[in-house]
């Protein structure tokens, strides 16, 4: 099987750096520029779960539970999609399940590795990491602020400028009187 690059780059995020938002990032934009599929909610269980993560380790609690579970209704209502992705379901539901009951009972932030059930895949990941010079699964750096508060320390000026350009557009059309 042939996966797209984003979804490789989405895994090795998630199992090097462990940074989540950017596997979030990745994924989501993968999935926005694809045309759209009815069965490629699957996109966004994934993209959910790093959201989740991100969420549970900069203490966040609530916001992780919220993602995860909502990942979980995803992947239940569909779960032969992840095993497309080289996913063991069964084992990722049961992960998630046993990270909300850890959640609930407080226990502190620890990585999680998604089961990555084809082998060729893993290969692939593990020879990227290589090529990369990155680390597979290689644990969460939870010193590191920039990447455990990333969405608050980046550079966000393109997105501001773009939001005021489009005020300024909506301003401007509504003060334009109606042609007749």
């Amino acid at each position: 099987m042939h996966y797209p690059k984003a979804y490789i780059d989405f895994l090795l995020y998630f199992h090097t750096d462990r940074d989540y938002f950017e596997c979030h990032e990745v994924l989501e934009e993968h999935w926005k520029t694809t045309p759209r599929k009815e069965e490629d909610h699957y996109w966004v269980a994934l993209i959910q779960i790093a959201v989740g993560l991100y969420h549970e380790r900069r203490g966040n609690r609530l916001g992780a539970r919220r993602m995860l579970s909502s990942s979980l209704r995803i992947i239940k209502n569909d779960p032969v999609a992840l095993k497309m992705l080289g996913l063991d379901t069964p084992q990722l539901m049961q992960m998630i399940n046993e990270r909300l009951i850890q959640m609930e009972q407080s226990e502190p932030f620890s990585d999680m590795d998604l089961p990555i059930q084809d082998p060729r895949l893993l290969q692939d990941c593990q020879t990227a990491c290589k090529e990369k010079q990155l680390v597979w699964c290689a644990p969460s750096m939870l010193d590191r602020e920039e990447l455990v508060h990333k969405h608050s320390r980046r550079d966000r000026s393109d997105v501001i400028a773009e939001r005021a350009l489009q005020l300024r557009k909506r301003r401007e059309t509504k003060q334009t009187p109606p042609e007749y």
